[in-house]
């Protein structure tokens, strides 16, 4: 699941579209590159995310499964692509 850009359902932050960055075995840490950052992403529930759709960039899944740096602005140009398309 990681790289997949998925949409709160739940929570203040319902509606909020994210991209997971981790995950365990009952929850996903997710981030948006603003108000949770890469450093300190927000931890979700599964049930309380919905997923979208794949991450278009196949270049940051690689980094995040390497565990390799991810910045902020990664995330929040990928988001934007994704709201743009729609």
């Amino acid at each position: 699941m990681i790289g997949t850009l998925v949409k709160s359902k739940a929570g203040h932050d319902k509606g909020t579209i994210y991209i997971v960055i981790k995950e365990d075995e009952k929850n996903v840490y997710v981030s948006d590159g603003l108000l949770k950052s890469v450093e300190q992403p927000k931890k979700k529930n599964i049930r309380h995310i919905q997923p979208i759709k794949k991450c278009c960039s196949d270049e940051l899944v690689n980094k995040l499964l390497q565990q390799m740096p991810v910045r902020d602005e990664e995330i929040k140009r990928i988001i934007k692509l994704y709201q743009n398309g729609n």
